[in-house]
């Protein structure tokens, strides 16, 4: 089995090579093992989903939350 290096991965999957090490340590990335301070990833391991949201509800429940308090707090004074 080939291994690459944090950096060869990076150009493959084009994220920075820091976004690589922080998939790492989570545990995101099969077979990936740490040797010494290197992380040692197979070549042919896939590239892990994108995990953070994208549908931007979280944004307008937030802003919705906030105009609600706010005026809570205005008509209380």
């Amino acid at each position: 089995m080939e291994f690459l290096s944090i950096r060869q991965m990076s150009e493959k999957w084009r994220l920075s090579a820091r976004r690589i090490n922080v998939l790492c340590v989570e545990g995101r990335i099969e077979g990936a093992t740490k040797i010494g301070s290197y992380w040692a990833i197979p070549s042919n391991a896939e590239k892990p989903i994108d995990a953070r949201i994208k549908s931007g509800k979280y944004i307008t429940k937030n802003k919705t939350d906030f105009a609600s308090e706010k005026a809570i707090n205005i008509s209380g004074c």
